[in-house]
């Protein structure tokens, strides 16, 4: 019997698939993270560097010595292969099965979970459980929890990631920019479970540009779609009326507005980053 497949078009695997190669024509890597912004000039021409940045400030919070690591939620595969150069064991543990293929692709010495994090079975003990802007998508009484019980004796948690400030407020006719647990809550967990920070680094300041080029690149197709309308508007005034209809009837007033801001606004910025969020490199342990 033939196996059918599903019609439903997988939205998710196609935005990650656009993002990494967007990433990959702009930086040679398939890296998603924010990138580490000091000292550097705040263009596109630098967004490799400032990732590169980013990671060598991370590894600063990893044992020296080669140990095993479990990369939680491990993006494409770009920081695991940098762990396995620098001697370290590394598992990942990923939710997509996309992401699964290009972690096997750029990293080809890990070994390869295809889970989310809370169904995780493999095996320890580990000496680091590493989360690299993963945090966020796990529910926060299962993340730091479950890390702890498979961690080695002597082990330590490594998280890089972005909080939701005291001050955050939502917007819902922009959107909202970063996102994560309310620092709050995170701080409370952090009590609850014991842990003692080794070391803790607020670099929210420094990784807020990094919505900028984002905006940057969805104003460059804003600009694009605008231009194409403007022509529409002079010399096929007819075709572009259908073409409006269509749309309307597609999206509501409020997604066309949001969509709009997104394409031509500067509403994402590092002041709003700032101001919303608070991001978080530290390290902790039992």
């Amino acid at each position: 019997m033939s196996r059918r497949t599903s019609s439903n078009l997988d939205t998710r695997a196609i935005g990650l698939d656009v993002s990494l190669t967007f990433a990959r024509w702009l930086t040679g890597k398939e890296n998603l993270h924010y990138g580490y912004w000091e000292g550097l000039e705040v263009c596109a021409a630098n967004a490799g560097a400032a990732q590169e940045a980013y990671t060598d400030r991370l590894f600063r919070l990893l044992p020296d010595a080669p140990c095993r690591i479990l990369d939680i939620g491990g993006g494409a595969g770009e920081t695991a292969r940098k762990l396995l150069a620098r001697g370290h064991t590394v598992d990942i543990v990923i939710p997509s099965a996309f992401l699964a293929e290009r972690c096997r692709s750029n990293a080809p010495g890990a070994t390869v979970h295809l889970s989310t994090f809370e169904d995780f079975g493999g095996a320890g003990p580990f000496d680091v459980c590493l989360f690299s802007e993963s945090f966020q998508y796990i529910p926060i009484d299962t993340g730091l929890s479950k890390a702890v019980s498979l961690l080695a004796p002597e082990g330590r948690i490594v998280l890089a990631d972005c909080f939701r400030a005291e001050g955050f407020r939502l917007d819902k006719e922009h959107g909202s920019v970063g996102g994560g647990h309310p620092i709050a809550r995170f701080r409370a967990e952090v009590e609850r479970l014991g842990l003692t920070v080794l070391s803790e680094e607020d670099i929210t300041e420094a990784v807020a540009p990094s919505v900028e080029i984002e905006q940057g690149l969805f104003n460059v197709v804003g600009h694009a779609m605008t231009r194409v309308d403007e022509e529409l508007a002079a010399k096929r005034p007819g075709r572009r009326w259908i073409l409006h209809r269509l749309i309307r009837g597609l999206m509501s007033e409020r997604k066309r507005t949001r969509l709009a801001t997104r394409l031509t606004g500067q509403t994402r910025n590092r002041e709003r980053f700032a101001a919303d969020n608070t991001y978080l490199m530290m390290a902790l342990k039992p």
